[in-house]
């Protein structure tokens, strides 16, 4: 790797609150998504990809950062990014890239608004709360898709606070769009300068209505639910009444992946951009009895995580395919790096796998799992509001631990729906071992002060009597 890299495009697409399987490439029966598919069948759709911290800004914080959210500088909702932390828009600008951020900021935070009387959607984030992107046109946090506000800079020159002319996807889009056609001139005209693009959109997030034309095609009624949301009469009206927008939501982003992928190609610039698709995190939509994220569950962590781009040679060069690796948050950085060769600085914890894509990529050290945190509680409602730590390993079991306890213990492999709670079984006490001392080694490994319990010895039916080579606790 070097410092000017391979001059090879990025465009991140970050949606909030997608969950993984609610694409029709990953297995949803109801939605039909394919622009993402064919993104994701032409290049890596890594299948185990989890969101490490199910939350909006601790996610965003340890993906601009490649840190943990507790060493991020926002561990929790509403953090505010430190300006001086080191960011993946500043290695991009030292090897001559231009770095542009459009849409969804989430880290400001809350405490410059309290008390001004502002208007949450049009808070405003200083220059220098940016990213250190060169271009940033953006809001801190906005749930209303049809009403959405905006500012920034374009280089030298200020945006100012303005509404986007339509539905915010739709208008997000248009201004990468713009850009690109842009960067394609500049290629015709010999001036290949490249770039690195993030095109950040507030949906499927909540309040789930969509422009008219995609609302119109899902019935509540007739979608097919998840096996594990509660059967119960408006229980199931509300999960179903959702996700028909939330759904809804996803076509419309589908369509304007479509919108990208066609502009690249009309400029040129298709064999020149790696694509990576993803999520902050899921949404729980009924599964377990509740709604929207913050938890563990499969529902809530698990989000797509999708390399894709018409590279040149594609049979020779790029590799395509599903890949079961666990990827992270703090690994997108600096996989991102990496499919542009460019070092990787060492501040970022995170893990290099764009040898997944790249066969020109060298494999190196691989996670045998990835590291699950809720660091801050933030009151938000319908689901969990407790700090855990957790780890979903490769070879398919899910472990998660409170301060005080063993909370969960799943395997995924056998139980992908998470019906079946090992945590407490004494059947499984070795697996209970092994996974806790793991996640002791995730947490002292980070420098995370978070204390993980002991498991507890097992007892025979003569009391005080633990099983022969087993200490009391670990």
């Amino acid at each position: 790797m070097s410092r000017e890299g391979n001059g090879k495009n990025v465009i991140w697409i970050l949606a909030d609150q997608l969950r993984a399987d609610a694409l029709s490439v990953n297995g949803d029966p109801n939605v039909s998504t394919p622009n993402i598919d064919n993104l994701a069948l032409q290049g890596i759709n890594f299948n185990r990809a989890v969101s490490g911290t199910p939350l909006c800004s601790p996610y965003r914080g340890a993906l601009l950062t490649g840190c943990y959210p507790h060493k991020s500088s926002v561990a929790g909702h509403d953090f505010t990014l430190n300006p001086k932390r080191h960011t993946i828009a500043e290695v991009f600008n030292g090897a001559g890239y231009d770095t542009l951020y459009y849409g969804k900021w989430h880290l400001e935070g809350l405490n410059p608004r309290i008390g001004t009387g502002v208007d949450p959607q049009k808070q405003f984030v200083p220059r220098d709360h940016r990213g250190k992107f060169s271009t940033w046109v953006g809001y801190e946090n906005n749930n209303s898709q049809f009403n959405c506000w905006v500012h920034g800079h374009d280089g030298e020159q200020e945006v100012p606070l303005h509404r986007l002319p339509g539905f915010e996807t739709d208008s997000l889009v248009d201004m990468g769009l713009q850009k690109i056609r842009y960067y394609g001139e500049e290629k015709k005209e010999g001036r290949n300068r490249p770039f690195f693009m993030v095109i950040s959109v507030q949906p499927p997030h909540d309040p789930y209505i969509a422009p008219a034309r995609f609302m119109g095609k899902y019935n509540s009624r007739k979608l097919v639910m998840k096996d594990n949301v509660p059967p119960y009469g408006e229980f199931q009206k509300r999960a179903r009444q959702e996700l028909a927008g939330y759904y809804a939501l996803i076509e419309n982003l589908d369509w304007n992946v479509g919108r990208i992928l066609n502009e690249l190609r009309e400029n040129g610039l298709d064999l020149d951009t790696h694509i990576i698709f993803f999520s902050d995190h899921g949404d729980m939509h009924g599964s377990h009895g509740m709604f929207r994220k913050t938890n563990p569950y499969e529902e809530a962590i698990r989000v797509p995580f999708i390399i894709g781009g018409e590279m040149p040679m594609t049979y020779y060069d790029s590799k395509s395919g599903v890949s079961d690796l666990p990827v992270n948050h703090v690994d997108a950085a600096p996989t991102t790096l990496g499919l542009c060769d460019l070092e990787i600085p060492e501040w970022m914890e995170g893990t290099d796998y764009s040898w997944v894509r790249s066969a020109s990529r060298v494999p190196g050290e691989i996670p045998d799992s990835a590291y699950l945190q809720s660091v801050v509680p933030t009151r938000h409602y319908d689901s969990i509001d407790i700090p855990y730590r957790g780890i979903v390993t490769r070879d398919g079991w899910k472990y998660v631990c409170l301060e005080n306890q063993e909370w969960l213990l799943f395997n995924l492999n056998d139980d992908p729906l998470e019906l079946i709670n090992l945590a407490h079984n004494s059947l499984y006490i070795d697996k209970r071992i092994e996974l806790n001392r793991r996640l002791k080694e995730w947490a002292r490994d980070t420098e995370d002060d978070f204390n993980v319990p002991d498991v507890p010895y097992l007892v025979r039916e003569t009391p005080r009597q633990p099983l022969e080579g087993m200490e009391e606790s670990i």
